[in-house]
């Protein structure tokens, strides 16, 4: 779509904000740190930076979190979060007993970017498992835990919960981890209701996962508490993350981001063929599993996603409005308020 004209759709949503038709904007939008110098522009409008590639994020939304890493910590288990929160929008930073270089798994050699000793303050504060007990049972790390102030969320993995544990964070909580440690944390944590055979949990401000791949799970969880589910979505979509199942987790805080969903009957009121640009067609479909609508152009398969009413966005986060006419049956969908009408065959 022409620059020009998407900006000006932009603006006319804004003004029309109480419109049934609109969606409400923020006026500032920035680019996910990605250590680029796009890291300081500022965009006036939802987007893609032109510069990295990257879903342009609310200011507002933008998030802090410590990353605390451990001398032998799983790899997965941070990096797979990190994928997740560096995507989304956030500023993940390392922090370890030292700054001396640590080996994940005997393999991968990370030189933190803090000790707890000059760590700066976090929103979120995230552990990982793998060599848990270096830091869980450090007296130095759990005074550092313990000391941290106007935490927004605590966030483990797998054997990352033994840290929040002995920080008595989890004390009267319902938690979860690595399925092989599950009986030693119910053992020597009695004041914890450990939880089996679920993915993830969440307990409002505390969510732990299990092992491994589960933290992907709990941070688009997270990411979809913060921002939206369309977010999280979006996340996993570029991760190419297809084994996401949306909800699968134990959630016990009231801010459950999956129960607002629209019923399949309102999604297969759009599905249908429709005109594209360059005289070209393509097919929408309702993909119940993920719970959107999916565009199938070019023999590529895009998720369109529901903000309000009539109102979609794309995986660019670019608005989609679709048209009724006065039947109330959906004739096509314009890509700016004012342009044009591409039809429903």
């Amino acid at each position: 779509m022409n620059k020009s004209i998407f900006l000006l759709a932009t603006c006319l949503v804004t003004l029309c904000s109480l419109a049934q038709n609109s969606i409400p904007m923020e006026s500032t939008y920035i680019c996910p740190p990605c250590g680029a110098s796009c890291d300081e522009t500022e965009h006036d409008s939802p987007g893609v930076c032109s510069h990295c590639n990257m879903v342009l994020i609310k200011k507002s939304d933008l998030k802090t979190i410590a990353f605390y890493l451990q001398d032998g910590v799983e790899v997965l288990d941070f990096a797979g979060p990190m994928e997740v929160f560096a995507y989304a929008g956030y500023k993940v930073f390392t922090v370890s007993a030292t700054q001396q270089p640590i080996k994940s798994q005997g393999i991968l050699t990370v030189t933190p970017d803090y000790s707890v000793d000059n760590a700066p303050n976090a929103d979120i504060l995230a552990f990982f498992g793998g060599n848990s007990g270096a830091a869980s049972q450090n007296p130095k790390v759990i005074d550092w835990v313990q000391r941290q102030k106007n935490i927004q969320y605590h966030f483990s993995v797998c054997t990352g919960a033994f840290v929040l544990a002995e920080a008595g964070i989890l004390n009267g909580q319902t938690a979860t981890t690595f399925h092989n440690a599950l009986d030693d944390l119910e053992k020597n944590y009695p004041k914890i209701n450990v939880r089996k055979n679920v993915r993830f949990v969440d307990n409002g401000k505390v969510i732990t996962t299990a092992g491994i791949s589960a933290g992907i799970d709990g941070a688009l969880h997270l990411v979809a508490k913060l921002q939206g589910l369309n977010a999280a979505k979006r996340t996993a979509y570029y991760m190419e993350y297809d084994n996401w199942n949306l909800g699968n987790g134990l959630i016990l805080s009231d801010d459950n981001p999956y129960t607002k969903r629209k019923t399949d009957a309102f999604f297969k009121n759009f599905e249908g063929s429709y005109k594209y640009k360059n005289n070209t067609e393509f097919n929408l479909t309702f993909n119940k599993r993920e719970g959107n609508l999916e565009a199938k152009i070019n023999g590529v398969s895009y998720p369109v996603y529901h903000e309000k009413d009539d109102i979609f966005s794309d995986v660019r986060n670019e608005p989609v409005f679709f048209q009724r006419n006065e039947a109330d049956v959906i004739i096509g969908y314009k890509l700016s308020q004012e342009g044009e009408l591409f039809q429903k065959l």
